[in-house]
């Protein structure tokens, strides 16, 4: 994600590329790790070692955000923040920094617009079918479970996944777990991006929303959107559709 939100950057004509952090290619051109050659721009070990700049973006793993984002908003930057896995608790943390230093911070658990609309599209099914259970497919490196994309559509809608009487669970957690009395199913394997199906059930039907990402580049357009938008915010926002039209 962080070679792709590089070369998006550098290539906007609205903005302009100042500098990057990876502890893993300290001093390495970022242009080379974004596979788009040369650009005058080593990357850094840390925030601290960056210069002044108008918005940070953030994604990392749940083990480091929050430090990041509280370091960025220090630097008296904006932040958008693409890792999930943030407890309320650490939102609260983040709220008052962005409170403390004036500074807004953008928070969103998927950029890829098809992903809103497919968020959208199902708080809008809920209204009219009985029950729904979500299954979230990504790579075999996501740390965080269920996705934040998940655990959102869940919350957007109202309505419940089935209770059977006397279930009995032969393999503990086969059933999902319960995110706002949704059942919700986490799938990790190589060779997947980051998908989302949410079945919806009702008598005698059944509907399927689905969206997938093949590649990260479907997260750009989302996350140039919000690296624009971020200083116009106020405060903490959290959600795509914050910022589009949908």
């Amino acid at each position: 994600m962080g070679s792709n939100v590089v070369k998006a950057v550098y290539e906007d004509d609205d903005l302009e590329l100042v500098g990057a952090v990876d502890v893993s290619n300290s001093d390495v051109d970022a242009g080379e790790i974004a596979g788009i050659g040369n650009i005058g721009i080593k990357i850094n070990n840390s925030i601290a070692d960056i210069g002044e700049t108008d918005v940070i973006v953030d994604f990392t793993n749940p083990d480091v955000v929050e430090k990041n984002v509280l370091e960025a908003l220090a630097k008296n930057s904006h932040v958008v923040v693409g890792t999930t896995g943030l407890s309320q608790e650490q939102i609260s943390n983040i709220e008052n920094k962005s409170a403390e230093v004036g500074k807004n911070v953008f928070i969103a658990p998927n950029f890829a617009i098809g992903a809103v609309l497919m968020m959208e599209l199902s708080k809008k099914a809920a209204k009219y079918m009985d029950s729904a259970e979500i299954i979230e497919f990504h790579h075999d490196q996501k740390m965080d479970a269920p996705s934040g994309t998940a655990l959102k559509t869940a919350q957007g809608m109202d309505i419940k996944s089935s209770k059977i009487a006397n279930e009995k669970e032969i393999v503990k957690g086969s059933r999902g777990g319960l995110s706002d009395d949704i059942r919700v199913h986490s799938v990790r394997l190589p060779g997947l991006v980051a998908h989302q199906e949410v079945i919806f059930g009702a008598k005698g039907q059944t509907l399927t929303i689905r969206h997938d990402s093949i590649d990260r580049v479907s997260f750009m357009p989302g996350v140039v959107a919000a690296v624009k938008e971020a200083p116009n915010l106020k405060g903490v926002t959290i959600g795509l559709e914050n910022i589009l039209e949908v």
